[in-house]
């Protein structure tokens, strides 16, 4: 068994009993092919919760500083997250990025790219929009609806594939993409609140 899928297995024993979690529109997660799922980003505990409710193994971004201290990075290098510079265009975070979804495997992102201390969804950074425009990949948004409090509920909601077809068509820009992704992700918060 790999490092990522022990990790996932005893994360999820105590994750999904905690927080009673609720997973919806998982089957809308393709089996196979390139996927970005992208989710609002409310805690420290929304990658290994997206981690344990997705059908598929998840490649994720993790701020650099992480990578410098020699156990975590290794571990962190070691259950599929890799390095990205917060605040530049990080060149060698976007090829790594790519190249995952290249051969056809999941790459987790979170739009905002910094947790929403409110819980409000914030502004989009761009990245996500280059990684959608940039690639074949399926993109699922993903809203996580809280609060993150033992005993009481958390869903997780996956949304339908969206269509950028369009977006490509209309020669959108990554930011325009971007901002349609979070767009996205507020209609399944919206519909799933309660």
């Amino acid at each position: 068994m790999s490092l990522y899928r022990f990790a996932r297995s005893i994360v999820a024993l105590i994750l999904f009993p905690l927080y009673r979690i609720q997973i919806i529109g998982k089957e809308n997660i393709p089996k196979t092919g390139p996927v970005i799922i992208c989710s609002n980003h409310i805690s420290n505990f929304d990658p290994p919760v997206v981690g344990i409710t997705s059908p598929r193994d998840i490649y994720f971004m993790a701020k650099g500083e992480l990578f410098e201290k020699p156990f975590l990075g290794k571990l962190l290098l070691g259950i599929r997250a890799f390095p990205v510079k917060r605040g530049l265009s990080d060149r060698n975070a976007l090829r790594k990025g790519l190249g995952i979804l290249k051969d056809g495997n999941t790459l987790g992102l979170f739009p905002e790219g910094t947790r929403s201390k409110s819980g409000k969804l914030g502004k989009p950074l761009a990245g996500v929009g280059f990684f959608a425009l940039r690639s074949e990949a399926t993109i699922i948004p993903c809203a996580i609806i809280g609060p993150y409090k033992a005993f009481k509920r958390l869903k997780v909601v996956y949304g339908k594939p969206m269509d950028i077809q369009q977006f490509r068509t209309a020669k959108s820009s990554p930011q325009e993409m971007a901002d349609a992704i979070m767009q996205e992700i507020k209609v399944l918060q919206e519909k799933y609140q309660n």
